[in-house]
């Protein structure tokens, strides 16, 4: 039996018409747009993908019904006009949606990982949900926002110093202490990533969303110690207290270095001169780093992986991200639909290469939205390795 073309051309505009509003969501939300505005935005456009087509089926109903029965030849303008932007989305942004997909591995690079799932709660006398809605959030079927993926990753990245293989750098991002989620979370995570005895941690930002929570970084965050030090750059959700400098100061009294907006030299394993460098961009300035290329090894701190292209112009070789959340659940092969990003779910999660750096995204370890499905809060525990990538880009 034939599909009915006008049954064919309604749902192509309707999935058209989701796609479109996610591909929108998924780049404001990488923007610096003041967050008073983003959520206005954020919940017209919300409203509008629920309700649109219901509203638009309810002014267009007697178009909607001649166009089965009689197949007018044009439709009002309005309609003609929207429904050629939702089929326009399946090529603007449904293919390349399509492209980058896990299931293909294009960028990806294949690494070996070792996975140990951690159910906090089992480790801690604290009741970890502290709000009511963590509360009921945490009981919701196949919800993981409480059990922590403690993942080994040996790395290879390319031009790495022969001093640096075995490199351990113990990687951690989005925090997001809310005050919904007990502290002994965060703690627990810390504290897995000390007994690693990693030669580096870095912490790639939104370590705090709520005022209150400032005075629990020093206890977090106080005990780990690495032989080249702890780093920390600052998100989007960093900005949400009144005075970001407060989550600068109180990092430092933990005895983590703000990397935020600078380059550091410094000596890595076996003589290896590193720079580290942290980009905050484009919630806090962007560092001034030399384009040209020397012998330090460059390591690059950024909360979002949009900044990539930046990492390649200035020839870092190893760039640790965060704030994409794995895109708070995904799809089997499909992977991520939402990612807050210039490319949408592209980078996700998980390990990537173009020319001639190397990126690894984290899931991060929380968020405001209490809810994980197949996506469980990640704490990346990186050894760096020498062995060759595939094709260097693509």
């Amino acid at each position: 039996m034939n599909f009915p073309t006008p049954w064919l051309i309604i749902v192509a505009v309707i999935i058209g018409h989701f796609g479109l509003n996610v591909a929108i969501y998924n780049r404001i939300n990488g923007t610096a747009i003041p967050r008073s505005t983003l959520k206005r935005i954020t919940k017209v456009l919300l409203l509008w993908t629920i309700a649109g087509p219901f509203l638009i089926s309810f002014l267009y109903s007697g178009f909607i019904v001649d166009f089965f029965w009689n197949r007018p030849a044009s439709p009002p303008p309005l309609l003609r006009g929207y429904s050629y932007l939702c089929l326009a989305a399946w090529i603007v942004f449904g293919i390349p949606w399509l492209i980058w997909r896990p299931v293909f591995k294009l960028e990806w690079i294949s690494i070996k990982r070792r996975v140990e799932v951690t159910k906090v709660q089992a480790t801690t006398a604290n009741a970890l949900p502290l709000s009511r809605k963590c509360k009921v959030a945490s009981q919701l079927p196949w919800n993981q926002i409480l059990e922590l993926s403690v993942e080994e990753i040996d790395l290879p990245v390319r031009g790495l110093p022969e001093g640096l293989n075995g490199y351990r750098i113990a990687h951690l991002s989005d925090i997001h202490l809310t005050g919904d989620i007990h502290p002994d979370f965060a703690g627990y995570a810390v504290l897995r990533a000390a007994q690693w005895q990693p030669d580096l941690m870095a912490l790639t930002g939104d370590i705090i969303d709520k005022q209150i929570c400032v005075d629990w970084l020093v206890d977090i965050f106080s005990p780990v110690d690495c032989r080249d030090g702890c780093f920390f750059v600052l998100g989007n959700h960093d900005t949400r207290i009144i005075d970001s400098r407060q989550t600068r100061e109180a990092m430092s009294r933990a005895g983590w270095t703000d990397l935020g907006g600078r380059s550091l030299r410094l000596p890595l394993a076996d003589g290896v001169e590193g720079m580290l460098i942290g980009n905050e961009y484009p919630w806090y300035s962007r560092p001034q780093v030399p384009t040209a290329n020397d012998s330090a090894f460059r390591i690059l701190l950024s909360h979002s992986p949009d900044q990539l292209w930046w990492a390649r112009r200035h020839h870092v070789s190893l760039m640790l991200a965060g704030h994409t959340h794995g895109g708070q659940g995904r799809l089997p092969l499909a992977g991520a639909i939402l990612g807050p990003s210039y490319h949408g779910s592209r980078f996700a999660a998980g390990d990537f290469y173009r020319t001639p750096t190397t990126l690894h995204v984290s899931r991060g370890l929380s968020g405001t939205h209490l809810l994980r499905l197949n996506c469980r809060p990640e704490l990346s525990l990186i050894t760096l390795r020498t062995q060759p990538l595939g094709a260097e880009s693509i």
